[in-house]
């Protein structure tokens, strides 16, 4: 009897087993076809709007555009930006409500943009949606394009740092140097520049920014001897800077992001404090050569207090043979960066004193 119900127990999980891969194999091929009718309705909308008669400029770029965002929330996994997968999940890639919430917009307003609605997209929200869905540099440009705007981060390369200015940049070595324009974006550095107070090539370029740097990057900030000071100070000068930017929508953005992310700079900007670009001497810690006095300085490159050159020469002779170090340490190959390392920053910790 024992016998006969274990078999029977058996049978009946395995049949349960055989149903359960029949339904879960039923449910990804509706899936994949959920997709694929998707894709194809979007490439028709697309397709009918590039054929229609009265079809404008501006109507295709929507149809475009919303395909294009449709394709990239797709292919996104929750696991990459942190949500739970869940049991039941049959939408590929990420959900419209979830795009939304992550970008901080509406969930109708998102699906009437996927939606092709004749609706008007700030570059607040592009911008927002651009880091949501994890798009790389070209991806991102394309979106702007479909949306007919102007992306205001800066780009990996600057048009207006021309060859010339690099050179100078190059030649400034041992000495850190960087051009940076009044909105404090880093358009070009030097190699010595570039280790002075964090990996600046580890940083995504919308992300160099002396602000951004300062209020939210643990090891730029931690550079920094005086932060607290130089905090306010910044603030201080970014009001003075905005003055005539009021309106635009890059420092508005900056301002926003800087006031979401820091409560350093929430403070400090309600101080409505102004001062002017000054030279001054500024200490760093840097975690290869130690404690670095230096003289700041700004070049103006243009009439305008626009685009700048701003130079850090040594205030004394310790700092002057730590930047040697330092720029060594910059030049070295990959593979010996962590030899290199070790014996610049032993070399630099006994002359220093700086505790780390």
């Amino acid at each position: 009897m024992t016998t006969m119900a274990q078999e029977t127990r058996a049978r009946e999980t395995q049949a349960i087993r055989r149903a359960q891969g029949t339904r879960e194999a039923r449910e990804a091929q509706e899936a994949q076809e959920s997709q694929e009718a998707r894709a194809a309705e979007a490439a028709r909308e697309v397709q009918n709007a590039r054929e229609s008669p009265g079809a404008g400029g501006s109507e295709i770029r929507r149809h475009e555009l919303a395909a294009f965002l449709r394709s990239r929330r797709e292919r996104i996994t929750p696991e990459q930006v942190g949500l739970p997968r869940g049991a039941r999940r049959r939408t590929p890639g990420l959900r419209r409500e979830e795009v939304a919430h992550l970008s901080a917009v509406g969930v109708t307003w998102y699906t009437w943009l996927e939606q092709s609605r004749d609706i008007q997209v700030s570059v607040q929200v592009l911008d927002a949606l651009a880091r949501t869905l994890l798009l790389d540099p070209s991806e991102r440009a394309h979106l702007f394009q479909l949306a007919a705007a102007t992306d205001p981060t800066p780009a990996s390369s600057c048009t207006g740092v021309t060859d010339a200015v690099r050179e100078v940049l190059d030649q400034l070595d041992p000495l850190p140097a960087c051009v940076q324009n009044s909105r404090y974006d880093i358009l070009a550095y030097n190699r010595t520049y570039a280790h002075l107070l964090c990996d600046l090539d580890a940083i995504p370029p919308e992300d160099r920014n002396c602000m951004v740097l300062v209020h939210t990057h643990p090891q730029w900030r931690e550079s920094i001897v005086h932060l607290d000071e130089t905090m306010r100070l910044m603030a201080a000068k970014l009001r003075a800077s905005m003055a005539g930017h009021l309106t635009e929508p890059a420092w508005k953005m900056l301002v926003k992001r800087l006031q979401s992310e820091s409560p350093e700079f929430r403070e400090n900007w309600e101080r409505y404090e102004v001062i002017a670009t000054r030279s001054k001497t500024k200490q760093f810690r840097n975690p290869h050569v130690g404690l670095l006095d230096l003289t700041h300085t700004d070049l103006w490159l243009s009439p305008e207090l626009g685009a700048r050159l701003v130079t850090y020469a040594p205030a004394d002779e310790a700092t002057r043979e730590r930047l040697e170090k330092l720029y060594a340490f910059a030049q070295a190959p990959s593979a010996e960066t962590a030899e290199t390392a070790e014996t610049v920053e032993t070399a630099g910790s006994a002359g220093s004193g700086v505790r780390r």
